[in-house]
Protein backbone atom coordinates (compact mmCIF):
# COMPACT_ATOMS: atom_id res chain seq x y z
CA UNK A 1 0.00 0.00 0.00
CA UNK A 2 1.73 3.36 -1.27
CA UNK A 3 1.07 6.86 -0.79
CA UNK A 4 -0.72 8.56 -3.63
CA UNK A 5 -0.29 12.26 -5.25
CA UNK A 6 -3.18 13.04 -3.35
CA UNK A 7 -2.83 11.35 0.20
CA UNK A 8 0.97 13.50 -0.05
CA UNK A 9 -0.69 17.17 -1.31
CA UNK A 10 -3.10 16.34 2.02
CA UNK A 11 0.43 16.05 4.28
CA UNK A 12 1.97 18.17 3.32
CA UNK A 13 -1.05 21.31 3.71
CA UNK A 14 -2.00 19.21 7.01
CA UNK A 15 1.89 20.04 8.46
CA UNK A 16 2.02 23.97 6.96
CA UNK A 17 -1.10 23.81 9.19
CA UNK A 18 0.00 22.47 12.32
CA UNK A 19 3.53 24.41 11.88
CA UNK A 20 1.56 28.03 11.47
CA UNK A 21 -0.54 27.13 14.02
CA UNK A 22 2.11 26.27 16.71
CA UNK A 23 3.67 29.18 15.38
CA UNK A 24 1.22 31.69 16.71
CA UNK A 25 0.58 29.47 19.65
CA UNK A 26 3.24 28.75 21.78
CA UNK A 27 3.98 32.40 22.44
CA UNK A 28 0.51 32.62 23.30
CA UNK A 29 0.73 30.09 25.85
CA UNK A 30 4.00 31.69 27.44
CA UNK A 31 2.37 34.72 27.71
CA UNK A 32 4.67 36.40 25.25
CA UNK A 33 2.13 36.67 22.23
CA UNK A 34 -0.80 38.89 22.43
CA UNK A 35 -4.75 37.71 22.80
CA UNK A 36 -6.52 40.42 20.79
CA UNK A 37 -5.03 42.37 18.23
CA UNK A 38 -1.10 42.27 17.41
CA UNK A 39 1.86 40.90 18.63
CA UNK A 40 5.30 43.21 19.55
CA UNK A 41 4.63 46.15 22.13
CA UNK A 42 1.42 48.10 22.09
CA UNK A 43 1.13 51.54 21.26
CA UNK A 44 -0.67 53.45 23.75
CA UNK A 45 -2.27 56.41 24.12
CA UNK A 46 -0.49 58.85 27.20
CA UNK A 47 -2.81 59.88 29.35
CA UNK A 48 -3.99 63.62 28.78
CA UNK A 49 -2.41 66.39 30.97
CA UNK A 50 -5.78 67.75 32.39
CA UNK A 51 -5.44 71.53 33.84
CA UNK A 52 -8.08 70.71 36.67
CA UNK A 53 -9.85 67.06 37.74
CA UNK A 54 -13.30 67.50 38.55
CA UNK A 55 -13.57 63.90 39.14
CA UNK A 56 -11.89 60.59 39.68
CA UNK A 57 -13.06 56.68 39.49
CA UNK A 58 -11.38 53.62 39.63
CA UNK A 59 -12.65 50.82 37.39
CA UNK A 60 -12.41 47.38 37.86
CA UNK A 61 -12.12 45.55 34.57
CA UNK A 62 -12.70 41.62 34.31
CA UNK A 63 -10.74 39.61 30.95
CA UNK A 64 -7.60 42.08 30.02
CA UNK A 65 -4.50 39.29 29.95
CA UNK A 66 -2.17 40.73 28.44
CA UNK A 67 -0.50 44.31 27.63
CA UNK A 68 -2.38 44.64 24.59
CA UNK A 69 -5.63 44.61 26.49
CA UNK A 70 -4.70 46.72 29.01
CA UNK A 71 -3.43 49.32 26.02
CA UNK A 72 -6.92 48.79 24.03
CA UNK A 73 -8.82 49.84 27.41
CA UNK A 74 -6.28 52.41 27.71
CA UNK A 75 -6.40 54.20 24.46
CA UNK A 76 -9.85 53.89 24.55
CA UNK A 77 -10.30 55.52 27.54
CA UNK A 78 -8.17 58.03 26.54
CA UNK A 79 -10.09 58.68 23.55
CA UNK A 80 -12.72 60.64 25.55
CA UNK A 81 -12.92 63.97 25.62
CA UNK A 82 -11.61 65.65 28.58
CA UNK A 83 -10.43 61.83 29.92
CA UNK A 84 -7.07 61.16 31.02
CA UNK A 85 -6.46 57.24 32.00
CA UNK A 86 -3.93 54.81 33.24
CA UNK A 87 -4.99 51.15 33.24
CA UNK A 88 -3.26 48.17 35.37
CA UNK A 89 -3.36 45.41 33.97
CA UNK A 90 -1.87 43.25 36.67
CA UNK A 91 -4.60 45.17 39.16
CA UNK A 92 -7.31 44.71 36.92
CA UNK A 93 -8.42 48.36 36.68
CA UNK A 94 -8.34 51.73 35.35
CA UNK A 95 -7.65 55.03 37.02
CA UNK A 96 -9.62 57.64 34.96
CA UNK A 97 -9.53 61.33 35.58
CA UNK A 98 -11.78 63.89 33.85
CA UNK A 99 -11.89 67.29 33.89
CA UNK A 100 -15.66 67.29 34.00
CA UNK A 101 -18.67 64.90 35.29
CA UNK A 102 -18.20 61.43 33.23
CA UNK A 103 -21.13 59.36 33.44
CA UNK A 104 -20.17 55.73 34.69
CA UNK A 105 -22.20 53.95 31.81
CA UNK A 106 -20.11 55.61 29.10
CA UNK A 107 -17.32 54.10 30.35
CA UNK A 108 -18.83 50.82 31.14
CA UNK A 109 -19.74 51.34 27.44
CA UNK A 110 -16.58 51.92 26.06
CA UNK A 111 -14.89 49.33 27.83
CA UNK A 112 -18.03 46.46 26.80
CA UNK A 113 -17.50 47.07 23.20
CA UNK A 114 -14.32 46.32 23.34
CA UNK A 115 -15.27 42.50 24.91
CA UNK A 116 -14.12 43.25 28.85
CA UNK A 117 -16.28 43.14 31.56
CA UNK A 118 -16.37 45.67 34.18
CA UNK A 119 -17.13 44.76 37.38
CA UNK A 120 -17.30 47.75 39.49
CA UNK A 121 -16.73 51.77 39.36
CA UNK A 122 -15.53 53.47 42.67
Amino acid sequence: MGWTPSDLITAVILVVILFISLKYTIPHFRGEGSCCGGGGKPKLKRPKKLSYVAEEKRIRIEGMVCDNCAARVQNALNAIEGVSAKVRRSRGEAVVKADREIDADLLTGVISDLGYKVIDIR
